[in-house]
């Protein structure tokens, strides 16, 4: 009787937990979770911008972003190399992919492509852009 009532509460306990952490994977992120897609690097030599292709982001699915990189003064960089990263923070995971710039647009514009996102929640995707001698990061937040 008593191994049965142990059985019993070992199994409500890992509902309990288990449903935390189900309704933890679609949470909103935190209020100050910054979501703009124009951000200055860490150290101030760039001003990125990214936006997709298409508009809508779809779920498992391979898509395109435009990167602009531009200096403070807002001049186009158009040598910019790039490192890119990125993934959940809540699920301590990478992208599924491994983006990578194809092909310069010119007046600072780029063409990335690779970007997968395979479930719903905050994502982050990071650039580290070299451009002659300077090197630089940012790191742009996404809730899908």
């Amino acid at each position: 009787m008593k191994a049965k009532l142990f059985v019993l509460i070992a199994l409500a306990a890992l509902l309990a937990v288990g449903s935390h952490f189900i309704s933890d994977m679609g949470s909103k992120p935190k209020p100050e979770l910054n979501l703009s897609r124009t951000r200055t690097t860490a150290n101030g030599s760039f001003v990125v911008s990214i936006e997709p292709e298409i508009l809508e982001i779809k779920l498992g699915e391979l898509h395109a972003w435009i990167v602009t990189v531009k200096t403070p003064d807002g001049a186009p960089v158009a040598d910019a190399g790039f490192e890119i990263a990125g993934g959940m923070p809540d699920h301590n995971h990478g992208l599924p992919t491994s983006p990578q710039v194809t092909e310069n647009l010119g007046e600072g514009r780029y063409r990335l492509e690779g970007v997968k996102f395979s479930m719903t929640g905050w994502w982050e995707l990071s650039f580290d852009i070299t451009s002659g001698e300077t090197r630089d990061g940012v790191t742009f937040n996404m809730v899908l």
